[in-house]
């Protein structure tokens, strides 16, 4: 993990995080006792930069990081433009899009600092991935259209198969 975040660092890339399954997953493998790590699909680089939204411009950083680390599944997405891909407001930062994410044990953030200090974001807070449960961010609670992009997700991920201790919450659930 360590070497994937230096690798990131080094590309100098405003306001940056890796970000979603990247920490979930190793929280809920620890969690669950496993000897060896899943594999996540893949590595979400999130940055923040309204001066340049080209996507090709994500393209060649994932370029940059597959000469830095071939074997990792990279995928670098700017912020500042992914609001229109989301169909959303736009974000003001990588943590406002942090907290915007579906599920909040998925909406994490970490990064090294000039000290290569790890740093976490945890917009929507640590509690529900440290105790395995599933819920969806309050943005996703505040439609009918958001709500079921996070049951889809749940659906779709299917993390029960894998993490069998983990407690899914419906949007319908109380909590």
């Amino acid at each position: 993990m360590m070497e994937i975040l230096e690798s990131t660092k080094s590309l100098n890339l405003p306001d940056w995080w890796i970000c979603a399954g990247f920490i979930r997953s190793k929280i809920w493998d620890v969690l669950h006792n496993f000897s060896e790590r899943t594999t996540v699909p893949d590595i979400d680089v999130i940055y923040f930069d309204p001066i340049n939204i080209d996507v090709l411009e994500e393209k060649k950083l994932e370029e940059k990081l597959k000469c830095l680390i071939p074997n990792i599944p990279w995928s670098v997405k700017n912020q500042a433009r992914m609001h229109v891909k989301s169909n959303m407001p736009p974000y003001s930062s990588s943590v406002d899009a942090i907290s915007k994410f579906p599920e909040t044990a998925t909406a994490l953030g970490v990064k090294l600092d000039e000290k290569n200090n790890v740093i976490l974001t945890a917009p929507c807070g640590i509690s529900d991935v440290i105790h395995l449960e599933v819920k969806p961010t309050p943005y996703f609670t505040e439609t009918k259209e958001r709500a079921q992009i996070y049951k889809d997700r749940i659906t779709k991920k299917n993390w029960k198969s894998t993490w069998n201790k983990i407690k899914v919450y419906h949007i319908n659930s109380h909590y």
